[in-house]
């Protein structure tokens, strides 16, 4: 058990580590069309980063052994453009590498009808392109992910053994969720430090802003959508998109370059179409 607690820290550890919020300065990285080079790195880095990627893989291979054949081989992994390209298409289509294009208003349209159902699909998807671009790219192929199967399962898992629980009023109930939830929180910072390491020099996120109630949350979560849509759209050589939601309704979602909290609060042509002629906010403490 000593064991197993140790290797979950050392786990958090190093991804918080990588995180720009609790992270001393990295080494530069630089991005060719297709593949992120990383810089040179210490001896304890190297190590560091095998360390993780051995536990990453693990746990994507442990928590996809749990899951039925069937729903493994709809869910693997397919070549790019596999999938069409309207939105029904992508609906229903299985992660590809480079990932599919999913646009912000795309997100939002098909999970919110679905009670974000389609949104635990979106985040499978995204984990696991991510997961197989980094093996892709990574001059060792190594990952920094858990993919959508050790991302995912973990959370879907812990809800449905602990909510029965906690509703009996059963000890373990509680624990399990706060544990699954903890999980996911944590995995979706980790994104974001991913998602910011593919546009190097210029980040599009503020990682640690997962951990700000809503609206802040929801803010840089739709900024993460955006952006990686944004990125595949590159990737594959497609023909920049416009995207109504990001860049019209919600002006904030497309801003560039990134805005403090504090920029975000005192700036409100950027929260809401029918804002954008408002000026900004004069108060001394969002200076």
């Amino acid at each position: 058990k000593g064991d197993r607690m140790r290797s979950a820290a050392l786990v958090v550890a190093a991804l918080l580590s990588r995180c720009e919020s609790f992270a001393p300065a990295r080494s530069s990285v630089s991005r060719k069309r297709g593949v992120v080079e990383y810089g040179r790195r210490s001896p304890a880095t190297k190590d560091l980063d095998e360390i993780v990627n051995d536990l990453c893989r693990g746990t994507n291979e442990l928590w996809a052994s749990l899951v039925l054949p069937a729903v493994r081989e709809k869910v693997s992994v397919a070549p790019s453009g596999t999938a069409g390209r309207d939105p029904f298409s992508i609906l229903t289509a299985a992660p590809e590498c480079p990932g599919i294009p999913r646009p912000a208003w795309m997100v939002v349209l098909f999970s919110a009808p679905s009670l974000l159902f389609w949104y635990g699909f979106y985040k499978f998807s995204i984990e696991e392109e991510l997961y197989q671009w980094e093996i892709r790219t990574h001059p060792k192929g190594y990952v920094s992910g858990c993919g959508g199967f050790g991302t995912l399962f973990p959370f879907v898992y812990g809800f449905i053994v602990g909510a029965p629980l906690a509703l009996l009023h059963i000890p373990p109930g509680e624990t399990i969720l706060q544990l699954s939830s903890a999980w996911i929180l944590l995995t979706q910072l980790n994104l974001y430090r991913r998602v910011n390491e593919l546009f190097p020099g210029d980040p599009v996120l503020y990682e640690w802003w997962v951990f700000l109630p809503p609206p802040f949350d929801v803010v840089v979560g739709l900024r993460q959508v955006h952006f990686l849509a944004k990125y595949w759209e590159q990737e594959r050589g497609y023909e920049p998109s416009r995207d109504l939601l990001a860049e019209d309704l919600f002006p904030f979602i497309a801003r560039m370059p990134r805005f403090t909290l504090k920029e975000f609060i005192r700036t409100p042509s950027m929260w809401f179409w029918f804002t954008k002629d408002w000026p900004d906010l004069k108060y001394d403490f969002l200076y």
